[in-house]
C-alpha cells in the first residue's frame, strides 16, 4: 500500500505544501477516488442501491450530497430510516469514496443514506466550516422528511475519521436541539485536535502507517483550527457534557495512529452515560473501511455496523 497506484497523483510534502500545492493535489486526488480504476480497491456499489448526485440549498451556500436510496423503494419511498454520513479526509477526500459501504446500508437496512460532500480543509476553510456542513445537512433533511421520504424519528449518524469527528459533533447539536437520534457510528475517529492530540500513545506508536501518518495529522490540525480558534469546542474528547447523546457504535482499528481518540472517546461516552460499543479490529489500519478490495476486515466492520442500525431502527436500541 506505499507504492502509488498507476493514475494517482504523487503526495507532496505535508509540511511546507503551499495552498496552491495542497489544491492542486486535492483536486488530483479526488479524481481519482471517484474514477473506475480505483473501484477494485474502494469496493463495487451494491447493485441494490440507487445512487445519485443531489444538491440542497442550506444557509449561505449550496452544498453536494450523495444520496443512496433503496432500489426497492423507487422514488416515491416514505417512511425510510435516515443515515447521514460524512466521508473522511480532512482536507481531501469525496463522498464517492464510500459508495461500496452506504450502497450497503441503504439496500440492506434499507434505508435513505445522505453523504454529505462538506467543505474540505483548506487555509481559508477551517474544521468549523466542515462541522456546520454535517449538522446542517441532517437538520435540513429532518426538517424536510416527507420530501425525503424519510421517518424523522428513526436517524442516525455515521462518519469516518474527520467524518468521524463531524459526526460526533453533530450528535452533540442535535442533543442541544433537541433532536433525538437512535445512533451514531463512528469508525477510526479524530476527537481530539487540542494541542493534546499527539499526546496519545497510538500517535507514537503508529505514527507512520501506509494510510495515515503523523505529518497528515499536523498539516490536519494547522488547517483545522486556525490561530484564534478554541480547538475544545471542535473536540468531542474535550466537551464538558457527553451524557444524553445517541448510542455509539465507535470502530477502531488497532494499527492506527487515531486508535487512542476513539478508545478515549468512547470511555468518556460511557462515563457520561452514554451507550457506547467499542469495537476493536486488531492489526488493521487507517480508512480500512473505504478499502474492503484490500482490507478483508472491512465486511466484518459493514456487518457489524448493519446490524448495530438495524437494532437501533427497530426500536431495540435506546434512542436519544
Amino acid at each position: 500500500m506505499n507504492d502509488i497506484p498507476a493514475g494517482r497523483p504523487q503526495e507532496p510534502d505535508w509540511d511546507t505544501a503551499t495552498a496552491a500545492q495542497l489544491t492542486a493535489y486535492r483536486d488530483a486526488e479526488n479524481r481519482f477516488r471517484a474514477s473506475a480504476a480505483i473501484r477494485p480497491i474502494t469496493g463495487a456499489p451494491h447493485p441494490g442501491a440507487a445512487i445519485r448526485w443531489q444538491t440542497i440549498a442550506l444557509p449561505g451556500r449550496d452544498l453536494p450530497v450523495r444520496v443512496y436510496r433503496p432500489a426497492s423503494a423507487g422514488d416515491g419511498g416514505t417512511g425510510l430510516p435516515l443515515v447521514v454520513h460524512v466521508h473522511g479526509g480532512g482536507f481531501v477526500g469525496t463522498a464517492v469514496q464510500s459508495d461500496w459501504v452506504n450502497s450497503h446500508l441503504a439496500a440492506r437496512l434499507p434505508a435513505l443514506v445522505v453523504s454529505v460532500e462538506h467543505r474540505l480543509l483548506a487555509h481559508d476553510t477551517p474544521l468549523s466550516d466542515a462541522a456546520d456542513d454535517g449538522w446542517d445537512t441532517l437538520a435540513h433533511v429532518l426538517g424536510n422528511a416527507a420530501e425525503w421520504g424519510v421517518d424523522p424519528s428513526r436517524a442516525a449518524l455515521f462518519g469516518e475519521s474527520c467524518g468521524g469527528l463531524i459526526s460526533a459533533l453533530a450528535a452533540i447539536r442535535a442533543r442541544e436541539a433537541g433532536v433525538r437520534l437512535r445512533a451514531q457510528v463512528l469508525v477510526n475517529p479524530a476527537t481530539d485536535v487540542t494541542a493534546a492530540m499527539f499526546d496519545h500513545p497510538s500517535m507514537t506508536e503508529h505514527a507512520r502507517t501506509p494510510t495515515l501518518a503523523a505529518p497528515t495529522l499536523r498539516l490536519f490540525r494547522r488547517l483545522a483550527v486556525p490561530a484564534g480558534t478554541d480547538p475544545r469546542g471542535l473536540s468531542p474528547l474535550h466537551a464538558d457534557d457527553l451524557g444524553g447523546l445517541a448510542p455509539a457504535l465507535v470502530v477502531v482499528p488497532t494499527h492506527d495512529p487515531l486508535a487512542d481518540h476513539g478508545r478515549r472517546y468512547a470511555q468518556r461516552l460511557r462515563a457520561a452515560g452514554t451507550p457506547a460499543r467499542l469495537s476493536e479490529l486488531p492489526g488493521v489500519g487507517h480508512a480500512f473501511l473505504s478499502l474492503p478490495g484490500l482490507v478483508p476486515e472491512a465486511e466484518a466492520a459493514r456487518d457489524e455496523i448493519l446490524a448495530f442500525l438495524a437494532e437501533s431502527f427497530s426500536g431495540e436500541g435506546d434512542a436519544r
